[in-house]
């Protein structure tokens, strides 16, 4: 059943409850409206029966209510069960072990109903003198049919507001769900064609208005996310291209003319390949590591980032044995996945030393949440300053070192992954300083 259907019966329903509901409120109403005016006049009636001779004086005469009102059919019972009718009365009513109990004193005045040769009537029982009881019957035949034609009445109406509700309910769900026939339309396409360009379009602010806008931001997000992973294909593709290139190239002349070159040409192709095969590994690792989408889910709280940076120094160190690691480290705690936290600050350290001289001083700072590193070279050119943290963008100082151009672009994911920022500027005196930001607990 589809989700149009369940809520046009789900609105047929409630409208169906409240009509049978309603329907059965007012019948029982009108019923007891009805059957306590006929009980209102039966008590009118049955003053002053206790100035009636007793039994075995024949028939009475009941006098009838004035302006020719209704005046029941009157019966005497007396507590040993000898009856006795009024005058023109053909049809002994039926006398009941409580209409005994009314003529023997032991039970108060009551109703009761009673079939009588097929007629439905109400008899009130009431006590008239030591001994005996008075019983005062009216029929109920007018108040039946009234209450038949009632309740066909309230079954034609309640069958046809259900009906009527079951309709509208269907037209109000039609209209409440075209949002989301357009939402599944579009869905579908989308599929379809794989184009995460398209928009939904959010028309209203209500529930389903937000759906469509969140549905819209989750399609810029996928597009954004597509875009970037082709961007990422493309550019691995264009950067591969020339060591895969050169190590062909060098392979290939080790193998067609390898026996005719000397013994030092074959060591320079060798080392190149070896060289080669590291850049390769290098440049592929860190695409591995740029293209991961989000960082891992097992984050370690209470992580030590000021042993972070200790360690990551101390590598450095090993590396660039000739420079000088000046360290102002203030105890820092977050939470966040070690490993790649520090392969942010190696990458950092490892920008910082092949800018710095030879005998130069790179100085890291740990202190209110923020790592600064700053090395002493020529500083970052102005035009390149927007681009430092882009994908294999390389100033073009740098297109005579080694390196990929990924190293900032992971050290920014990495930081914006754990709710941080990075950047980058030219320090007073020279050289470039990187400020990472980072949620800390102290």
């Amino acid at each position: 059943m589809t989700l149009r259907a369940r809520l046009a019966l789900a609105a047929g329903a409630a409208v169906a409850i409240a009509v049978v509901a309603a329907s059965l409120a007012s019948y029982v109403g009108m019923r007891h409206d009805l059957r306590a005016q006929v009980d209102r006049a039966l008590t009118n009636r049955s003053g002053g029966f206790d100035r009636y001779p007793g039994m075995g004086h024949g028939p009475f005469r009941v006098p009838q209510p004035p302006f020719g009102g209704a005046g029941g059919y009157v019966q005497f019972v007396r507590q040993d069960g000898a009856s006795a009718l009024q005058e023109g009365g053909d049809t002994p009513l039926p006398i009941s072990k409580r209409t005994l109990e009314v003529a023997k004193g032991t039970r108060t005045a009551l109703f009761e109903d009673m079939n009588v040769k097929g007629t439905h009537l109400r008899v009130y029982v009431v006590p008239i003198r030591a001994g005996f009881a008075a019983q005062i019957a009216r029929p109920l035949t007018e108040v039946d049919r009234t209450l038949r034609r009632s309740a066909l009445l309230l079954a034609l109406i309640g069958g046809a507001g259900v009906a009527l509700a079951a309709l509208f309910g269907w037209i109000v769900s039609r209209a409440a769900l075209a949002p989301v026939a357009r939402l599944t339309t579009m869905v579908e396409e989308i599929a379809a064609t794989r184009d995460l360009s398209r928009r939904v379009g959010a028309t209203s602010r209500d529930e389903l208005g937000r759906l469509a806008s969140r549905f819209d931001e989750m399609l810029g997000a996928l597009d954004s996310a597509v875009s970037a992973q082709r961007q990422l294909v493309a550019d691995a593709s264009h950067e591969l291209r020339t060591p895969l290139t050169s190590l062909r190239t060098n392979v290939e002349v080790l193998l067609t003319r390898g026996d005719r070159l000397s013994e030092g040409d074959k060591a320079r192709l060798l080392h190149d390949v070896v060289v080669q095969i590291e850049e390769l590994t290098r440049l592929i690792g860190d695409l591995v590591d740029l293209a991961r989408d989000a960082e891992p889910a097992s984050t370690e709280p209470g992580v030590q980032l000021d042993d972070l940076v200790a360690r990551a120094v101390e590598r450095a160190q090993s590396f660039a044995p000739g420079l000088r690691f000046e360290t102002a480290l203030e105890s820092q705690v977050l939470d966040g996945v070690p490993e790649r936290l520090d392969r942010a600050i190696a990458n950092l350290l490892d920008n910082a030393a092949k800018w710095s001289p030879a005998d130069g001083t790179v100085e890291v700072r740990l202190a209110a949440g923020e790592l600064s590193v700053r090395d002493h070279g020529p500083g970052i050119d102005p035009d390149d300053l927007p681009h430092v943290f882009d994908r294999f963008y390389r100033a073009r100082a740098a297109r005579s070192m080694p390196g990929s151009g990924l190293g900032l672009s992971i050290v920014r994911q990495v930081v914006e992954a754990h709710g941080g920022t990075v950047t980058a500027e030219n320090a007073e005196g020279g050289g470039a300083r990187f400020r990472v930001r980072l949620l800390t607990r102290a």
